[in-house]
């Protein structure tokens, strides 16, 4: 069943026209509509923006801000519109929270209103404000895209495509498998061209169709630094960092669609879902990604046939997005030169879901590709190049530019893994060593920072001796962005844990995590014939699709409680895997912190490069004996 918009995108149907479809025109009608060719959609007055405000609960209204419009008016025409209270709530972009000054919001922004301080029980049932005349309340087009200038180009072929065949009668498809709400969007031949992602129906998220709800838009998701509702713009993200679709990410952008196949768990107008889901036609905020046919993806097909230059452009890409979920089911595989055999042929690798990169700070990534054999294979001269040629800072403006959304700790990630990625592409170590580094081990019962977060310690170490404590910098007042963290307290109790200390438990003294770098080259080495403890986790990972879920904490209750949405996400849940965190720094403090990170991570490619050296000329002697 086809909603009953009509209109084109980006403009605003005429009433008359409302009236008449609204009204239930005849078939002939609308068929006459079909043939002919859509207005040119009218230019905004001066001065005028188109917004788009989601509600927690993940409804959506598009609106025109004026320039005298603030956050109360905002509220006011939410409030009017969808009969939602605005009582003690927040109007937010990103990290920002919106007051008087909405000058800086740019059009096809979205915005979110979410509750200050919120108390809810896991079971209480998420409101979705969604009335049989929501369709007369927000005029949109069927599709508007959000932003993106870079990818408007491709993915609005697609939207138009989309368009026609959901006004012909052909509707898209639900996808079954994984965690969140997904649909194939077809064309009007019925082939299936686009996979859009609602963000209210991702786990956890209020309207997820598949069982897994009981938080808020805004708050911790399936990552503890990802929030629920922000994996579409971090699929958008990936697309726009492969540059030169160096890696094949399929063309991404974020939309605002409205169809009647969506989901909603509870709409508050009476009557039970499933009668409702038949009926009501609501709006979404989502990832619309170009469908991609392909023969099979990487877990079902062996893995020797891969191109070492895909695997190598795929990998490279997930180390620059600190990428924590690369299993092998989204990679695509496409085989080619007609190539029949299941095994043995030609392919080509397509990337995707790509919902959680660019966490809010280190955590543990999940890297399949460690293990092919195409990661140990030294880069190519033009792989070299490419890598030399990334500029971090170049690519933070771009994003904020594209994709104002993004939220300021998630580029500290990019930019320290992109300066990491040179510097040990530039000391000579391969894709498997690279992704090592950034992995963490287990070690008994405790999980291990890894390679790459002992530097950060250390750096974050030396960034405190730089500057005397401050309950100012402690308390995180003085930030360009907004995170409330207490982390100077939570990092000196991390980096005076027993692991760290060179005496154990019973020690008083510090000791330098930077000399774990070498060490644990001899660890790995000790024992040629046996496997390292970070293959053994990851082939226990490999049979829970590279995903952890959250584990229960006594601290956090029963209940579900919810925390107030101003602090970042991985500070609302359990903070014992967060070795050190990126987010609390002021300006000042983050660029010192990245000269100290890139001193120290050249001494520890150094001492790594010393020590593989003089482990391998102990090898070659003892394997020349005879």
């Amino acid at each position: 069943m086809s909603p009953n918009l009509e209109s084109h995108i980006k403009s605003q149907v005429p009433a008359l026209l409302l009236r008449r479809f609204f009204g239930g025109a005849g078939r002939r009608d609308e068929a006459k509509h079909l043939q002919q060719r859509p207005p040119v959609p009218p230019l905004p007055p001066a001065g005028r923006r188109r917004v788009f405000v989601q509600t927690e609960t993940g409804c959506v209204l598009g609106m025109d801000l004026d320039r005298g419009d603030n956050a109360h008016t905002v509220k006011r025409r939410l409030q009017l519109a969808l009969n939602v209270p605005t009582g003690e709530t927040s109007l937010t972009f990103g990290d920002r929270v919106l007051e008087n000054d909405l000058s800086f919001i740019r059009s096809d922004s979205p915005l979110l209103l979410t509750r200050n301080s919120i108390n809810r029980s896991c079971s209480t049932p998420c409101l979705c404000p969604v009335s049989k005349d929501f369709e007369h309340k927000d005029r949109s087009g069927l599709v508007e895209m959000l932003g993106c200038s870079i990818s408007c180009a491709r993915v609005k072929r697609l939207v138009d495509d989309v368009v026609t065949a959901i006004r012909s009668g052909v509707d898209p498809v639900p996808i079954g498998s994984g965690l969140g709400g997904s649909y194939y969007f077809r064309n009007i031949s019925g082939d299936r061209v686009a996979i859009v992602k609602p963000t209210d129906e991702e786990p956890f998220a209020p309207n997820n169709p598949k069982g897994f709800v009981g938080r808020a838009l805004g708050q911790p998701g399936l990552k503890k630094s990802v929030r629920v509702g922000e994996t579409g713009f971090r699929e958008v993200a990936a697309y726009l960092l492969d540059h030169d679709n160096f890696a094949n990410v399929p063309p991404t952008a974020l939309v605002k669609i409205t169809h009647s196949i969506f989901h909603i768990n509870c709409p508050v107008n009476g009557g039970s879902p499933a009668h409702d889901q038949k009926q009501q036609v609501s709006s979404k905020i989502a990832s619309f990604q170009q469908f991609i046919a392909h023969d099979f993806d990487a877990s079902d097909h062996g893995t020797s046939s891969f191109p070492v230059a895909a695997v190598h452009r795929i990998g490279i890409l997930d180390i620059r997005i600190f990428n924590t979920d690369r299993h092998a089911g989204n990679v695509l595989v496409r085989k080619l030169d007609g190539d029949t055999g299941r095994f043995g042929c030609q392919t080509e690798l397509f990337p995707i879901d790509h919902g959680l990169c660019l966490p809010e700070n280190l955590e543990d990534p999940y890297f399949e590709w460690i293990h092919w054999a195409q990661s140990s294979i030294p880069f190519s001269e033009e792989e070299l190049e490419y890598i030399k040629n990334l500029d971090p800072m170049r690519d933070v403006a771009m994003l904020r530019r594209e994709l104002p959304i993004i939220r300021e700790a998630c580029l500290r990630v990019l930019v320290l893994c992109t300066i990491f990625l040179k510097e040990a592409a530039a000391s000579g170590l391969c894709l498997a060593e690279i992704g090592e580094m950034m992995t963490r081990e287990f070690r008994g019962l405790e999980e291990e920072p890894s390679k790459l977060e002992v530097v950060c310690m250390e750096a974050r170490r030396k960034l405190a001796e730089w500057e005397p404590y401050s309950p100012v910098i402690e308390q995180g007042e003085d930030m360009d962005f907004q995170f409330s963290l207490d982390m100077l307290g939570e990092y000196n109790d991390v980096i005076r844990s027993p692991r760290f200390n060179g005496l154990g438990a019973k020690g008083n003294g510090f000791r330098n995590p930077l000399s774990k770098l070498v060490e644990s080259i001899d660890e790995d080495n000790d024992d040629d014939d046996g496997r390292s403890e970070s293959s053994k986790r990851s082939s226990e990972r490999v049979h829970s699709g590279g995903l952890k879920f959250p584990s229960a904490d006594k601290s956090s209750g029963s209940n579900g409680s919810v925390h107030a949405l101003n602090r970042s996400a991985d500070e609302q849940l359990p903070s014992s895997v967060c070795f050190v965190r990126l987010s609390d720094m002021n300006a000042e403090e983050w660029n010192i912190f990245l000269e100290k990170f890139q001193e120290l991570l050249k001494e520890a490619l150094q001492e790594r490069a010393a020590a593989a050296g003089q482990r391998m000329k102990q090898r070659l002697g003892t394997s020349c004996k005879f």
